[in-house]
């Protein structure tokens, strides 16, 4: 089979925001990237993922000029409401910790990028098939794949940037020997839905009752997005409509404490979830980014912001590789280009990531009942919930690792 062929700096494998943000920001030094997706643009785009966006990640959007609409279409969130059985305190990250956040699709971050991306005239493939890494232990790593007409192509490029999600390819290209998986399991799920429904409450609000955990979000003006705690075995047809709302309303205390805003399901989901980190997230010529090297679970709404922290870390290390590399060329050096530059992004980013990882795990337990778990837990939670609640000290501790930390110098 015939095979095109093109050289890049950079080759990146995945085409959600991690990847093309990467493609991006690169291109804005003058470094040139190419993508290849295994989703068509379409699937990705109507893919429903969580919509928190901290500070940092809404600077990153706006500062790239991309385009996006995050400030025009986004809403921003001042604070947000913890429910204890039925009692309601608001966390006022304004007034604690000086920022807010942007409720804003992921779906449409993507949007926004890929559309920049394309517009730049940058180089991607979508729905490629049977991806392939080589040579990331060697000075001539490469991406071959089949694209969407069946053809072979071939990317070589001087690094390898692994953005290809929680299934990874590319992670599993770093030895065994050289890498740890951390990891830890929860022994329940999310039940998500979207209604069409106009907003319960002007922010979200975050429950936990006696009889679990409930997250009260949107989507826009007509759409609610919502989740209660139930086993990762739950089957979604198994529940109605009114069961899931009446549910809902009993984690959220009586109507009198907050009146649920019902309308019609129009789409059901279990999810899963886990706690995952790869150390380091490089190895040889590849380096990792996004979900590809972490994930978290949803309750600390973590996910897509440390996927732009690690990109925000990574692209001035890739300039500051290929500009050794460069020099190194020039030089006639015999020994290799150093990939110290790339040591040093993984150790930055896993510092963060280790921070957002006892958030979410610390939170997602805050929230959340154990299965079996008898009253003494429950009653210890409640005085968890009392001390956060009732000190302005705790109240800043949440807003400002729900906000995101300050961001690092992007040099």
């Amino acid at each position: 089979m015939s095979q095109t062929s093109n050289r890049v700096d950079v080759g990146i494998v995945g085409g959600g925001p991690a990847g093309l943000m990467t493609a991006l920001l690169l291109k804005r030094r003058g470094i040139s990237a190419a993508v290849v997706e295994r989703r068509s643009h379409g699937e990705i785009r109507r893919t429903q993922r969580a919509g928190i966006l901290e500070a940092p990640t809404v600077d990153m959007l706006v500062e790239a000029e991309v385009g996006s609409r995050v400030l025009t279409d986004g809403h921003e969130h001042e604070g947000t409401v913890l429910s204890f059985d039925g009692v309601q305190h608001r966390i006022d990250f304004q007034e604690l910790v000086g920022r807010s956040v942007w409720l804003y699709p992921q779906n449409e971050v993507f949007h926004d990028l890929a559309t920049a991306w394309e517009r730049e005239g940058g180089q991607i493939h979508w729905s490629v098939q049977e991806v392939g890494v080589h040579g990331v232990d060697s000075d001539q790593p490469s991406i071959t794949f089949l694209d969407a007409q069946g053809q072979a192509g071939r990317i070589e490029a001087d690094l390898i940037v692994g953005a290809d999600g929680s299934r990874s390819m590319c992670r599993r290209l770093i030895p065994e020997d050289v890498r740890t998986d951390y990891f830890t399991t929860y022994p329940f799920a999310w039940f998500g839905i979207l209604c069409d429904a106009p907003p319960t409450a002007p922010e979200l609000i975050y429950a936990n009752s006696e009889v679990g955990f409930a997250l009260i979000s949107q989507r826009n003006e007509s759409v609610q997005r919502m989740y209660f705690q139930c086993d990762p075995e739950t089957k979604p047809a198994d529940w109605s409509d009114a069961a899931i709302f009446d549910h809902i309303q009993q984690v959220l205390g009586g109507p009198d404490a907050v009146n649920l805003k019902r309308g019609p399901i129009i789409e059901k989901t279990v999810l899963p979830f886990r706690s995952y980190v790869c150390d380091p997230m490089t190895f040889g010529r590849l380096v990792l980014a996004g979900d590809a090297g972490h994930t978290v679970p949803p309750t600390g709404a973590k996910g897509l912001n440390l996927a732009f922290s690690d990109v925000r870390a990574l692209v001035p290390r890739v300039e500051e590789f290929l500009t050794g590399l460069r020099q190194a060329a020039e030089a006639e050096a015999d020994a290799p280009a150093s990939t110290a530059p790339l040591e040093r992004y993984s150790r930055t980013t896993l510092d963060r990531v280790w921070k957002a990882q006892n958030f979410s795990y610390w939170a997602t337990n805050l929230l959340h009942r154990q299965p079996g778990e008898n009253e003494f837990a429950q009653r210890r939670r409640r005085g968890e919930f009392d001390a956060i609640t009732g000190s302005v000290h705790g109240q800043a501790y949440f807003a400002d690792s729900y906000t995101g930390w300050s961001a690092p110098s992007p040099n």
